[in-house]
């Protein structure tokens, strides 16, 4: 197939590319710069040059390809209700041109505010009607018209440049030079290897079933207490216990995920699509970093 990837050149992107390419399938990766072109060049990928604002090229990239992963989301947490603005344009310009066909479309979202505090997301867990984030990736998706959509939901994706929101926690720590949880810190975060995601949005895209929702969940719970520690010895600076006010002054932005439980399990996901995560976990990477945070 010709899968057109957006957010091909990215962390996550760019490791599905090259999975799918392996797999005998020919990308079409969007890219905004040079440095994007050049890296998608490098694995045999053809390019789409633009952004996701340009709705018209995304339709027309679209209709000339049997296929499409969205991976692209503009990370920008001070501009984050236009971002999502910006996302929901995107996923119903894609599917303006998918209507009507056997095309598969895979959308990405996450796992995090889809259970309630203690509980685990799994599969069939709606997004709930208070979901705290303003994030419409999923809705948007399954809410297309005589689209064949499916959603990935992702958890802290990781490797031992890259971790999710981790990444940002080692560079608080970095910047700071403490390592910090909330509490007893016994919040946990489902996490998986980026080898591992990869792996199974090409099994989503070649198994592909309209209305799924998959979870690329390696790990259900991570402890940040566990994580918190481990970014200490990698960084060898001190651990220390926050309570939730000096979480704020701490973390920054950061805060409102800090103290949570992102928990989520793949059972389903395992079951329909025969994946088996094999990579290294969460605190393995963490005790190898290599990255200089989330901009590395």
């Amino acid at each position: 197939m010709r899968i057109f990837v957006t957010g091909a050149t990215g962390f996550i992107g760019l490791s599905v590319a090259k999975e799918l390419i392996s797999a005998g399938h020919e990308v079409l990766g969007l890219a905004r710069s040079d440095t994007g072109e050049k890296a998608l060049a490098a694995i045999g990928a053809d390019i789409r040059r633009g952004s996701l604002e340009d709705t018209a090229g995304l339709q027309e990239a679209a209709a000339g390809s049997d296929a499409v992963i969205h991976l692209a989301f503009i990370h920008d947490w001070s501009k984050m209700a236009e971002s999502c603005a910006v996302d929901r344009r995107a996923i119903e310009a894609l599917g303006s041109s998918l209507a009507g066909s056997d095309k598969p479309l895979i959308v990405t979202a996450g796992t995090a505010g889809l259970a309630a505090p203690g509980h685990i997301a799994t599969e069939n867990s709606d997004v709930p009607r208070d979901f705290p984030f303003p994030r419409v990736s999923e809705q948007t998706a399954l809410s297309l018209k005589n689209v064949r959509a499916s959603v990935m939901r992702l958890p802290q994706v990781h490797d031992t440049e890259r971790q999710g929101l981790v990444s940002y926690a080692v560079a608080v720590a970095r910047e700071k030079g403490v390592s910090a949880y909330v509490g007893d810190g016994g919040n946990r975060w489902a996490a998986a290897h980026v080898s591992d995601v990869a792996r199974l949005y090409r099994l989503a895209l070649e198994k592909h079933e309209a209305g799924a929702r998959y979870h690329a969940v390696a790990e259900e719970g991570v402890p940040m207490r566990d994580i918190a520690q481990t970014i200490g010895r990698s960084l060898k600076v001190p651990v220390k216990s926050l309570s939730a006010e000096q979480a704020a002054a701490h973390f920054g932005w950061l805060a409102m995920f800090i103290d949570k439980d992102l928990m989520a399990s793949s059972n389903e996901t395992r079951r329909k699509l025969g994946w088996n995560p094999t990579g290294p976990g969460l605190i393995s990477d963490l005790e190898h970093l290599t990255g200089a945070g989330p901009t590395g």
